[in-house]
């Protein structure tokens, strides 16, 4: 059965950095499409990061941009989201999540939440000020 599993979460401090990791259990996870979502308590599940399959395409929210890098290492079935410079407002559960996209799906298709198929548990990221 096809798991993802997140980890490296934790509490730290405003402006302080944390590596989440996410291991994938399925062999065609290498031909998949990733991203990371998050939610914070009372809000909806919201876009982060995602990458193409094969790399060429990364895609981020606004509220990241310059701050947070995604990547994928396929030989491990691993993908990585480097949080830097970490605020209050990133405290959330940070979760993976995995799927097939049409190769001519744009931007916008990554950052929905029901075009990928395999999600994680989820993993908590707490900020404090």
């Amino acid at each position: 059965q096809a798991q993802l599993v997140e980890s490296g979460g934790g509490l730290v401090q405003a402006g302080d950095s944390l590596r989440l990791s996410c291991a994938a259990s399925y062999r065609t996870f290498s031909r998949h499409a990733v991203g990371w979502f998050r939610q914070a308590p009372a809000k909806e599940r919201e876009f982060v990061a995602a990458m193409r399959w094969d790399g060429s395409s990364l895609y981020y929210a606004d509220s990241v941009k310059g701050r947070f890098t995604i990547s994928r290492d396929n030989a491990k079935n691993t993908v990585y989201l480097q949080m830097n410079n970490l605020k209050p407002e990133d405290a959330a559960v940070y979760y993976c999540a995995a799927g097939a996209m049409d190769p001519f799906d744009g931007s916008n298709s990554y950052k929905i939440k029901t075009k990928y198929t395999y999600w994680g548990q989820g993993t908590q990221v707490t900020v404090s000020s």
